[in-house]
């Protein structure tokens, strides 16, 4: 027994936040090598995000052992953990959403509720806003991962949209909707990441959720006009601004309230059918002055030339737009019902807090994992939560089996969907087990801790940089949840070394993240292959990096200004 213990002792580690010299800054040059391998390899490098994910994670184990002495199992196993967790529950949301998603296109009523919402209007301007910004949000609430820009713009050119006119919008539009993209999976990892590195009890999904939908709101009023500017220019703003700042204000109103008052993950799902709504119901007793032909417009010169798509729908055209039977369309809309019920009834307060406890929940250690943070307290981070029954993933896939139901699907059939899934995002699951097990190496090692004491320095700037910094990574990464789960914990430490709230700075990396989404090779490459321009990406890149730097400036602002007394009053309290 006494050899034991003294193995178990031998293997626990400590963090230490300056073990070069006793110089943060110097440690600082080596707590950064994984980050830069990481953004160097995706950014300069084009190398595949998977491999990109594996190679880094090396280099964070080889500076966690030789730099931070950290013992090389409890270094392979903070890895392990980090890996599990990127399987449950973050891959397991995304992949039950996505199943259920693919379950609506096999059934064929993915079609029929495109065809519903194209035969809202004729005008491109407004169909831009109904397909990209509310239809796209919808899809960034089910699947996230790319899945919105690759389905929006192939709808747009169907529509008529010139190529890079649809591939800029629906970028743009995939921005306001990102933070609580596949149920909310980018908070959850925030919620994660950041209650090990701070003992704030505010930092858990719940509150940072509330938190960004304190920030996002507001580019949700502004994105669907800079939508129409983009389809039409000034024109385009003078005439359909009614409905943009309805489709804006509706959708950034719904976001607050799901967010902070009725459930984190149903926050885009409620948002993006609100704003639909919003619009349809304007379009009764509202039309444009004109429409024009914008079917036929020529690119701007500074974009390609590329013949456009002859529209099968929308401005000018004469085609004859199938029309569905009421009952197909209730059934195309029936999946998002039921999962926002079933998510309504799992977050009731009873049964939310049921759920929370055995069997439901079991809370375990991660097995030999024994790490103590700078202030000899064991990490948090270390006790591993399985909510196998409350978890989102579980929730979708109760969901799942009941659309089958409703739209009809044959068991076998629903399988293969299921089994399809999973052979897509083969790549996909590898990274973000990758970049999970990155992420929590950096931080039970003590690299964050390193980086945060480095930050810190900026002092009171740093609330302005927090914004950026989360832009940062999801531009290289092309997923907010990477980049929160990499940065998270280093804005949470930074906030309290400089004496700043870390909850608006764990919100920050989000919120400033998502606007990186559009100018992420990831994604101009998914909306590049989309329109038949694959290799030109920098065509889209150049439509759209004005719009994510503009937008980013006013996040960085509205951050600062939260910081302060001005708008200080906006951030959630202890409870």
């Amino acid at each position: 027994m006494a050899a034991m213990a003294d193995l178990v002792l031998a293997e626990q580690f400590q963090i230490v936040t300056d073990p070069v010299a006793d110089s943060v800054a110097l440690s600082a040059i080596f707590a950064v090598l994984s980050l830069l391998t990481l953004f160097l390899l995706l950014g300069v490098f084009r190398v595949r995000a998977w491999l990109a994910g594996v190679i880094s994670l090396g280099v964070a184990l080889i500076v966690a052992v030789t730099v931070y002495s950290m013992p090389v199992g409890q270094a392979l196993l903070s890895a392990s953990e980090g890996a599990a967790f990127g399987f449950f529950p973050i891959l397991w949301i995304v992949i039950n959403a996505i199943w259920v998603y693919n379950l609506t296109v096999v059934s064929g009523h993915f079609d029929v509720l495109r065809r519903s919402m194209e035969r809202v209007s004729p005008d491109l301007r407004i169909q831009a806003i109904i397909v990209a910004f509310c239809f796209g949000a919808l899809l960034e609430a089910l699947a996230g991962f790319g899945t919105p820009v690759a389905v929006t713009v192939v709808m747009l050119m169907a529509l008529g949209f010139p190529p890079v006119r649809a591939a800029s919008v629906a970028l743009i539009a995939n921005t306001a909707p990102v933070a609580f993209g596949a149920l909310a999976t980018p908070i959850t990892t925030l919620g994660t990441v950041t209650a090990g590195a701070a003992s704030d009890p505010r930092l858990n999904a719940d509150t940072l959720g509330a938190m960004v939908g304190r920030q996002t709101p507001i580019l949700a009023v502004v994105v669907p006009l800079v939508l129409v500017a983009v389809v039409d220019g000034r024109r385009g703003v003078r005439q359909t601004w009614p409905a943009a700042v309805v489709a804006g204000f509706v959708f950034g109103a719904a976001q607050f309230v799901a967010s902070n008052y009725i459930s984190v993950p149903l926050t885009d799902i409620i948002a993006s059918l609100a704003a639909a709504a919003a619009v349809v119901l304007l379009l009764r007793v509202w039309q444009p002055v004109e429409t024009p032909d914008l079917a036929l417009a020529t690119e701007a010169p500074s974009g390609p030339a590329v013949a456009p798509v002859a529209p099968t729908a929308g401005a000018g055209a004469t085609t004859a737009v199938r029309r569905d039977a009421p009952a197909e369309v209730v059934r195309a809309y029936a999946p998002y019902a039921i999962i926002i019920v079933i998510f309504a009834i799992a977050n009731l307060g009873p049964v939310k807090d049921a759920l929370a406890h055995e069997p439901w929940t079991v809370v375990v250690k991660w097995p030999g994992l024994d790490v103590l943070g700078a202030n000899g307290k064991p990490l948090t981070s270390t006790n591993f939560t399985f909510g196998w029954l409350p978890a989102a993933g579980t929730l979708m896939v109760i969901a799942g089996v009941l659309t089958a139901v409703v739209l009809r699907i044959r068991p076998g059939a629903a399988l293969r969907a299921c089994g399809r899934t999973y052979a897509e995002l083969r790549q996909p699951i590898v990274t973000v087990m990758a970049v999970l097990a990155l992420a929590y190496v950096l931080n039970q090692s003590g690299q964050t801790n390193t980086l945060g004491a480095f930050l810190a320095t900026a002092g009171s700037v740093f609330l302005f940089l927090s914004s950026i910094l989360g832009w940062i990574g999801v531009a290289v990464t092309g997923s907010d949840t990477s980049s929160n789960a990499l940065f998270g914990a280093l804005q949470v430490q930074t906030a309290a070394k400089a004496g700043l709230d870390p909850v608006l700075l764990a919100a920050a990396n989000s919120s400033g993240g998502v606007l990186g989404k559009m100018i992420s090779p990831q994604n101009l490459a998914i909306a590049a292959g989309a329109v038949g321009m694959a290799g030109r990406e920098g065509d889209i890149f150049r439509k759209v990096v004005l719009w994510s730097a503009v937008l980013l400036l006013v996040m960085c602002i509205l951050v600062t200004l939260q910081g302060t007394p001005v708008l200080g009053w906006m951030i959630p309290s202890t409870p």
